[in-house]
């Protein structure tokens, strides 16, 4: 293998963020080069003009021959980096309050809007349980308080996502709802036991694993499961999730540039240890010096190490596969207008909640 196919097996592992509202320049390189495999908008990127946002989208798209991952944290409530006319969801506890045929056509109609815009994936929906109120960074974006209905919820909301061509990407594996810290500002760590975590954690992820086409570890550590974090867990990222729950999808990392991460491991060791762990793909999500970093690290470690290259190759076909599977498809602005349109069933769903 050259050393510039190398690099672009690596580079199509990470999924960057950006500034500003148009693409950058060095951006639209590292994606043209095959650096970069996909994008993650956030507010920071949109504009309430959604022909903005879908013309970016589609750039992004034009970059690849097999079009790059386009992505955006679009769950509802307070997670919604789209407003309105993208239908307006409330809260996931909220959501979980409508049976599951409900939910499915929520998640359709959410997922028509995306796509009609240009996005391939959404980071939805959380399979995380509600479990602790003081809990400040997951609390109402789960379902439920319970597992069964929490996975049954999440489930049905992610089959409408993926029957609108959009790819759901269920989080945080193994299971963020009991954390008193969050991820973002400092490394949060869950002291159940195995038998707890089977009993409530782990019981959406099992019952996704094998339905979900991506799942996003969670940077937190589990007494019960091992004394590193899930996102740089062999034991949790391969040997739970892949080895007993089955699951063949993309695991995607949370963002290496959190606290929880970043505070220990700079972006290519972070990278590194993610990916030789068993995630697929790596979301960094603001920084272009520390996207070109784990690159860097990737390409570095797997030229020299042929187990960490072929790792990184089976990554990388993962990710191909998502990305063949899912691809952002161009509409014209009628088309577009008629896709944001909420059907008349959900608007009355949603009214229900009200």
């Amino acid at each position: 293998m050259t050393a510039v196919k190398l690099r672009q097996v690596c580079g199509s592992l990470v999924i960057g963020g950006f500034a500003g509202t148009s693409l950058p320049r060095s951006f639209g390189d590292r994606l043209r080069s095959g650096e970069l495999g996909g994008a993650i908008l956030f507010a920071r990127n949109v504009t309430p003009d959604l022909e903005q946002v879908a013309a970016l989208c589609a750039e992004i798209v034009r970059t690849q021959e097999l079009a790059p991952i386009v992505s955006v944290d679009q769950e509802g409530g307070r997670v919604a980096r789209l407003k309105e006319p993208v239908v307006r969801l409330p809260p996931a506890l909220a959501l979980g309050r409508l049976d599951e045929a409900s939910l499915e056509r929520i998640g359709a109609a959410l997922g028509r809007a995306l796509a009609a815009i240009g996005f391939s994936m959404d980071y939805a929906p959380v399979l995380d349980v509600h479990t602790n109120p003081k809990n400040p960074v997951i609390g109402d974006r789960a379902f439920a308080t319970e597992p069964d209905h929490a996975a049954r919820a999440a489930i049905a909301f992610a089959r409408g996502l993926s029957s609108a061509g959009v790819a759901p990407c269920g989080k945080h594996f193994p299971g963020h709802g009991d954390t008193l810290t969050d991820s973002h500002l400092e490394l949060p760590r869950v002291a159940h036991d195995r038998a707890r975590l089977d009993a409530v954690e782990l019981g959406p992820f099992r019952a996704a694993a094998r339905e979900m086409p991506a799942i996003m570890s969670a940077h937190v550590v589990y007494d019960g499961l091992d004394e590193k974090p899930a996102t740089l867990s062999r034991r949790i990222a391969t040997d739970l999730l892949r080895g007993e729950m089955g699951f063949e999808g993309v695991l995607v990392s949370d963002d290496l540039e959190m606290r929880a991460i970043a505070a220990a491991y700079g972006a290519g060791q972070a990278a590194v240890l993610a990916v030789e762990a068993g995630c697929d793909a790596l979301l960094v999500c603001s920084d272009e010096d520390a996207q070109a970093a784990a690159v860097d690290a990737l390409a570095a470690r797997a030229e020299r190490d042929a187990a960490f290259r072929a790792r990184c190759e089976e990554a990388s076909a993962r990710c191909a596969k998502l990305r063949r599977a899912f691809v952002p498809r161009a509409v014209s602005p009628e088309a577009r207008r008629e896709a944001l349109a909420v059907p008349a069933d959900v608007a009355a769903a949603l009214a229900s909640l009200a």
